[in-house]
């Protein structure tokens, strides 16, 4: 990694500085929670994040009315990504936000496991074993064996499965169209989906409610352009090791709002989690550079 390019530098400026707001949303979420339904929350910051998204789509000149390449690909994309934010939600309405992160942090490791079959990427023992360890991470943060352990953080667990193939088809994606459209459509469906859901349980917000839950959107179409805008800067094994301080923010926030302290078996798992993920990625991007640099040989041979 150059760190005299100060293209990798703007990159992992902006990446870090997405990390630092995504938490935010959490916060939110859980406050609000506190008041309103997890369902109407989470549409919530669909809703919101489609209309402050409408501002940067006309700045940008894309059509966003038209019918997207891969239709069906977006759509599950889209559900995964709110069905993500739905369990995360739940999760973290009862539970700390950062031991409900810690979990969802295992989703590099279900890509790992899912992306052979998926995306034809390689998967090799040392990648089994990365999982393994990861996974001894998350039986640790859970604790199931003890009185600490609460149901309600399995939540946690279902997300990050469903982030994990957010991820997957992300990559299917990744030349379909312009990432700040793509992401749009995202917010569209996540609207769209959890509207009728949202219906039976709706409670009046006051205008507290909603300017927090306006804040809501506003987070996350803040941060998701900031990661569109590292990814133009920087390539995903660059940035991916800087994802995970949201976990460091998040922890920060959490003892200034809601007076957390992680345990030492929290941080414990905390730590194999976010190694074993590293482990993996690293291990996966190199065993695809190595695929590429086959193909590229047989190309020039042929």
């Amino acid at each position: 990694m150059n760190f005299d390019n100060k293209q990798l530098l703007k990159g992992i400026a902006l990446m870090l500085g997405a990390m630092s707001v995504v938490p935010i949303l959490d916060v939110i979420a859980k406050i609000l929670s506190e008041s309103y339904p997890v369902m109407q929350i989470s549409w919530a910051r669909f809703a919101f994040h489609t209309l402050w998204l409408l501002p940067l789509l006309y700045w940008q000149k894309l059509r966003w009315w038209r019918m997207p390449k891969q239709p069906a690909f977006h759509l599950l994309r889209s559900l995964m990504l709110t069905l993500a934010t739905l369990f995360f939600f739940t999760a973290i309405k009862t539970n700390p936000i950062p031991n409900a992160l810690t979990l969802l942090f295992v989703s590099p490791l279900i890509v790992a496991m899912l992306a052979p079959f998926v995306l034809g990427e390689r998967f090799d023992a040392f990648i089994g074993m990365g999982v393994l360890v990861g996974f001894v991470g998350v039986v640790i943060v859970l604790q199931p064996d003890t009185d600490q352990f609460k149901p309600s953080l399995l939540y946690a667990l279902v997300a990050g499965f469903c982030y994990a193939l957010y991820i997957i088809t992300t990559r299917k994606l990744s030349l379909s169209g312009p990432p700040l459209l793509t992401l749009f459509y995202t917010a569209v469906v996540g609207t769209l989906f959890l509207a009728p859901m949202v219906v039976s349980g709706w409670v009046v917000p006051d205008l507290v409610g909603v300017f927090m839950a306006a804040a809501m959107g506003l987070v996350a179409a803040i941060s998701h352009f900031m990661i569109i805008k590292a990814f133009e800067c920087a390539t995903a094994s660059e940035l991916s090791p800087f994802g995970y301080f949201e976990i460091v923010v998040a922890m920060v926030l959490s003892y200034f709002v809601f007076k957390f302290v992680p345990t030492s078996e929290a941080v414990t798992g905390l730590i194999i989690i976010i190694s074993s993920g590293l482990f993996v990625s690293w291990r996966a991007m190199k065993n695809n550079r190595t695929i590429t640099k086959k193909s590229e040989s047989v190309i020039e041979m042929l």
